[in-house]
């Protein structure tokens, strides 16, 4: 029974966790749209946006070039 509810209790954990990161929608000012995985982080000093993209490449754009950034 306990082995039971330590299964149970990982699976929930588990399954908690991979719903705390959403995806971005990135709209650009020249009409692309840029998916994200995770939420993308604005560097105030330099102005680029910094992201992941769906391959999981570290990516930067400058902000000036980002219309909207949407959650899906």
């Amino acid at each position: 029974m306990k082995g039971l509810v330590s299964a149970v209790g990982v699976m929930l954990a588990a399954v908690l966790m991979s719903g705390c990161s959403s995806d971005y929608v990135m709209a650009t000012k020249d009409g692309r749209m840029i998916m994200t995985d995770g939420k993308p982080a604005i560097d105030k000093e330099t102005g680029l946006v910094q992201y992941t993209d769906e391959q999981g490449h570290q990516m930067q754009i400058n902000g000036d070039e980002v219309s909207t950034i949407i959650e899906r």
